[in-house]
């Protein structure tokens, strides 16, 4: 037998997790942590959270799974939820397993939208979709692309920022939509401009095509809005989402406004865990605790203090990102290195790049907790 039976996908883990609690994580020497990645913003609401854990304990001993072939409660519920919160025009949700499969169901729920002949998606370079074959080739990131080719046809990509190569590119005889995020988590945490994601807005409008916003790492209060995409003053086609929804729960979801949504007819696209009991119990009980404890100003707040506290280190050449999704950029490209040295002093972020290091930390997330972590960053970036 292989003495690590997991195939080497990822590094080997300088560190292994048994508990963890809030912003805290301990190893199994007993060593405890500060979280500020939040597992890539996906636990929100912080680890074992309370309501959440029993809301799973509950459905588990209710009712795990069905299949989609007949109806259950929770998921509607979510669904009308999500619907709410994205504002705007009425749509639907589709729900899956992850964001990758959210992004899949977007790009096909385009190309039947469209019609035949209209089958592109293009996206922006730099930015991150997924890891299926489409997905990866919407990803804006041709390093990723080359052992994996032959990729899927149908994908093209613009410089981010740049509506001129943006219009260039946008034929509408061939393309369907436009893929892209209200912030670049993957490729450096890049927030867009109001004047650029309404230009790509704009475009859309006047090529017929659907603007899809890839929500996966921004939905759901981590910018200090409920989606990424209200900051910048446009209404999307379709919004995409994962990460935060489950708090650790495997859930994505794609929402499309309605007209769009009717391209789908039954058999078009399926899966058989998606929107099952337990995962959308789960992100039933995490939409509650979210809207009550008003995360979205939560992590305003939060990342005003963040901002300020990374500012002031020496070694932080600038801080950008929103509300509580941000990047540390430092005067030296040594973030690798900064990463392995924070979790040694016991904190967790990881480098997004060469010389920014990410930090993500719970929408809960203290004033102490922030202050505790930027005085780690401190010593360890002197």
């Amino acid at each position: 037998m292989s003495p690590n039976p997991l195939m080497p996908t990822y590094p080997d883990p300088p560190v292994t997790f048994v508990r963890g609690e809030g912003a805290r994580l301990w190893d199994r020497n007993g060593r405890r942590y500060l979280d500020f990645l939040s597992g890539l913003a996906v636990t929100s609401l912080g680890h074992a959270h309370p309501e959440v854990a029993d809301a799973l304990c509950d459905q588990a001993r209710t009712l795990l799974h069905v299949s989609n072939l007949f109806g259950t409660v929770v998921g509607s519920e979510v669904a009308a939820t999500l619907d709410r919160l994205i504002g705007g025009p009425a749509g639907r949700v589709f729900f899956c397993n992850s964001g990758a499969e959210a992004n899949e169901c977007a790009i096909k729920l385009a190309r039947k939208w469209a019609g035949p002949g209209r089958y592109a998606v293009v996206s922006a370079y730099g930015s991150f979709h997924g890891r299926t074959l489409a997905t990866l080739h919407a990803t804006g990131q041709p390093q990723k692309h080359e052992p994996f080719q032959p990729l899927p046809e149908g994908f093209r990509h613009v410089a981010w920022d740049d509506l001129d190569a943006l219009d260039a590119s946008l034929d509408a005889s061939v393309v369907a939509a436009v893929l892209i995020e209200p912030v670049q988590g993957e490729g450096g945490v890049n927030p867009a401009t109001p004047a650029y994601l309404q230009g790509v807005r704009r475009l859309c409008d006047e090529r017929g095509c659907l603007l899809m916003i890839d929500e996966v790492q921004t939905g759901l209060g981590r910018t200090g809005r409920w989606f990424g995409f209200q900051h910048l003053g446009v209404e999307p086609d379709v919004v995409t989402m994962a990460k935060a929804l489950g708090n650790g729960v495997p859930i994505g979801a794609c929402w499309a406004r309605d007209d769009v949504a009717d391209a789908f007819v039954p058999g078009d696209h399926a899966t058989t865990f998606g929107g099952q009991p337990l995962a959308t119990a789960a992100a039933r009980a995490v939409l509650e605790v979210m809207q009550r404890e008003d995360v979205p100003a939560r992590a305003t707040a939060a990342g005003e203090r963040l901002t300020k506290g990374l500012e002031s280190i020496p070694a932080v050449a600038a801080v950008r990102g929103l509300g509580l999704l941000l990047a540390a950029e430092l005067r030296d490209p040594r973030s690798r290195k900064a990463a392995g040295d924070a979790l040694e002093a016991g904190l967790v972020v990881n480098a997004v790049t060469d010389s920014a290091l990410r930090l993500a930390p719970s929408l809960l997330v203290t004033d102490d907790e922030i202050d505790e972590a930027v005085a780690i960053l401190t010593t360890i970036l002197a």
